[in-house]
């Protein structure tokens, strides 16, 4: 065991029985690249909640290293992050700037790629789900005990920081998360919820629920049941500030329009401009699709960060 987290009944009396959720990272190998070390690892989120994980350390430079947590969206999984494609069309997705975690450590950060539930290696096993809506089962069936797709996923990226506390090669106190599409939602409602994650780079993902979820098709696995009732996405964004957060978009994205991206980007300006840290937040437009933009996206993080 190398940690454990304890928890009790809000309600119980001040002595009485806890339960202890033990906590695990499990080392699977470890192997030297062109320019980083690799270290492949597996933690448990919670009990039947395995998350396999790849771990980028660049050789260059002194550590600990800032890290980037890298999340891929409806890709065929986090192998896509360090470029290493396994089926028909993951070149494509690589080719899309969707290699995060390899970006991430050519800018001399550490980088960690996590398999989100109901992709890659987590997806829907079942005879006959198709990989394309792995997610749809998984998305109904956390609904039925009162979760969502987001939440749990969100929580993967918290314990995921915990275990992170296992690699003396990475600074904790420089931990930034980026994802493209629905890794870019993860990205930003983790960040809205932790505050261990001083950066957040959401790409192609960022829109108002109006414009985006309401107008267009998206997968279940990214809605929040009755937000809309209190919130607009880009309201959401005052539990960031004051940390760094930066929305990037495509000016042809047919699934984040630009007109939503604008609009809930101006109202999330306006609540950091509230909180002082105007200087803290960013909007970056490629001109293309539904898409990452590294040329563009990167050194807007590094500005941001001041990670050097």
């Amino acid at each position: 065991m190398l940690g454990e987290t304890v928890c009790k009944p809000m309600d119980a009396p001040p002595i009485t029985t806890v339960w202890v959720v033990r906590f695990t990272v499990q080392v699977d190998w470890e192997e030297d690249r062109d320019f980083y070390r690799e270290i492949r690892f597996l933690f448990a989120a919670e009990e039947g909640a395995d998350v396999p994980c790849h771990l980028l350390i660049p050789q260059r430079g002194e550590g600990p290293h800032p890290v980037v947590i890298c999340l891929q969206g409806h890709t065929s999984g986090m192998h896509i992050s360090f470029g290493s494609p396994k089926y028909p069309g993951d070149e494509d997705s690589i080719a899309g700037g969707r290699d995060f975690a390899l970006q991430a450590v050519k800018q001399g950060y550490a980088a960690l790629a996590l398999e989100q539930r109901c992709f890659g290696e987590r997806r829907d096993q079942r005879k006959g789900a198709t990989k394309q809506f792995s997610c749809h089962h998984g998305s109904l069936t956390a609904l039925l005990l009162g979760r969502t797709m987001v939440g749990e996923r969100v929580w993967d990226v918290s314990r995921a920081i915990d275990a992170l506390a296992e690699f003396p090669q990475v600074d904790r106190e420089r931990i930034g998360c980026m994802g493209n599409s629905g890794g870019g939602t993860i990205t930003f409602y983790a960040a809205c919820v932790d505050e261990r994650i001083k950066i957040a780079m959401s790409s192609c993902s960022f829109c108002t629920y109006r414009h985006g979820r309401c107008a267009v098709d998206h997968c279940i696995c990214g809605y929040l049941p009755g937000v809309l009732k209190y919130f607009e996405m880009g309201d959401l964004a005052g539990l960031i500030a004051p940390r760094a957060f930066i929305v990037v978009a495509g000016e042809k994205d047919h699934l984040s329009p630009i007109a939503g991206v604008r609009e809930a980007f101006a109202a999330a300006e306006a609540l950091y401009k509230a909180a002082g840290a105007e200087d803290k937040i960013k909007l970056v437009i490629g001109s293309g699709g539904h898409r990452f933009y590294p040329q563009e996206a990167w050194p807007v993080f590094r500005q941001l960060s001041g990670w050097r």
